[in-house]
C-alpha cells in the first residue's frame, strides 16, 4: 500500500515540483507572474468549475463542512499553543498557523480518496474541498497578510481575492441548474483552466523552492509538520466520534485530515511577502512525509484500530 500510494499519488506531485525547479534553474522564471496566474486565474477557474458541477446539498454534506472547520480550528489552536510555549514572534506564529490549518485536500486529497475509497471517497472530499477553498482564501489570506512585513490592512486583501467570489458564483450556478455550461465559449475555456491548475501550481511551487532555499525540518518547521501530519488525523479521530460519523465516511475524513500543507499557502505567503521560505518548506516536507503517514494511517484504519471508522 505504501509503494502504491507513493507511485500513484506522491511521485507525480514530486515530478511536477522537480520540473518547476529544473526549469527555473535553466531559464530563471518569473515567480511573481506565476503566483498571480495561480491566484487570480487558475485557482478561481478550478473552484468555479468543480463546485458548480458538484452536489453540495444534504445534511451529511453540511456536517462534513462543520467537521472540516473544526479540524482547521483545532490545528490553529495547536499551533497557537506551540508558539506560545516557545515564545515565538508574531511573524513566525502566523507562518506556522498558515502551514498547519490550510491543507491540501484538492490535488492531494482527491487522488488519494479515489485510490483508497473509490466510490464514496471523492464524493465526501468535494465537501472538504469546498470548505478548504473558502477558508484558504479568507482566513489563509488574513494569516499571510498579518504575518507580512508589508501589511496591507486587515480585510481589504481578502476582498481583492478572486476565489471567494468564484465560490459564490459556483453556488449560484448550481442552484440555477448551471446554465453557464451551455455557453460554450465561456465554459470550455474555464474547463481548460481548471484542468491546468494542478500542473501549474506544482510547477510554481518548484520554481519557488528553487528561488528560496528551504530550511531543514527542525525547530518551528518540525513542530508545524508534526501538527499537520499527526495532529490533523488525531483531531479527526475525536471529531468523527463527536459528529457521529461511522464506518467508511469516518475513515475517509480521518485519512483526509492527514493531508500535507496546501500549495496555496506558499503562493499566498509569496504574494503578501510573508515567510514564504517557511511556507514553501512546509509544503515540500509535508508532501514527502505525507505518503508514509497516509499509508500507515490507512493500514491502521483497515485493521480496525479506530472501531467506529473501518473502511
Amino acid at each position: 500500500m505504501l509503494l502504491r500510494i507513493f507511485v500513484d499519488v506522491c511521485l507525480p506531485i514530486l515530478a511536477l515540483v522537480g520540473l518547476g525547479w529544473g526549469l527555473d534553474r535553466i531559464f530563471g522564471l518569473d515567480l511573481k507572474t506565476l503566483v498571480k496566474l495561480n491566484l487570480y486565474l487558475f485557482v478561481p477557474a478550478f473552484i468555479l468549475v468543480r463546485l458548480s458541477t458538484s452536489d453540495l446539498s444534504g445534511t451529511v454534506g453540511l456536517k462534513v463542512v462543520a467537521f472540516t472547520l473544526c479540524v482547521i480550528l483545532a490545528m490553529g489552536a495547536a499551533s497557537w499553543i506551540a508558539c506560545a510555549l516557545r515564545r515565538q514572534p508574531p511573524g513566525q506564529r502566523y507562518a506556522m498557523k498558515l502551514s498547519t490549518m490550510i491543507y491540501n485536500c484538492g490535488n492531494w486529497g482527491i487522488p488519494l480518496m479515489t485510490l483508497a475509497f473509490s466510490e464514496l471517497g471523492p464524493v465526501v472530499q468535494v465537501f472538504v474541498l469546498a470548505t478548504m477553498n473558502l477558508t484558504g482564501f479568507s482566513l489563509g489570506v488574513f494569516l499571510a497578510n498579518a504575518g507580512s512585513s508589508e501589511r496591507k490592512g486587515l480585510f481589504l486583501p481578502i476582498l481583492k481575492q478572486a476565489s471567494p467570489y468564484a465560490i459564490l458564483v459556483a453556488l449560484l450556478l448550481r442552484a440555477s441548474g448551471n446554465p453557464l455550461e451551455n455557453v460554450v465559449f465561456i465554459w470550455v475555456p474555464l474547463n481548460y483552466l481548471a484542468d491546468g491548475l494542478v500542473g501549474i501550481a506544482l510547477i510554481t511551487l518548484g520554481v519557488q523552492l528553487s528561488q528560496t532555499k528551504p530550511p531543514p525540518p527542525v525547530g518551528n518547521l518540525g513542530i508545524a509538520l508534526a501538527i499537520r501530519l499527526v495532529g490533523g488525523p488525531l483531531a479527526a479521530v475525536a471529531l468523527t466520534w463527536i459528529f457521529g460519523f461511522r464506518g467508511e465516511i469516518a475513515a475517509i475524513l480521518i485519512l483526509g485530515a492527514a493531508a500535507p500543507t496546501a500549495v496555496n499557502t506558499a503562493l499566498l505567503a509569496h504574494e503578501f511577502k510573508a515567510d514564504s521560505r517557511f511556507a514553501a518548506a512546509a509544503v515540500l516536507y509535508s508532501t514527502l512525509l505525507g505518503a508514509v503517514v497516509v499509508a500507515l494511517l490507512l493500514a491502521a484504519l483497515r485493521a480496525g484500530w479506530v472501531p467506529w471508522a473501518v473502511g
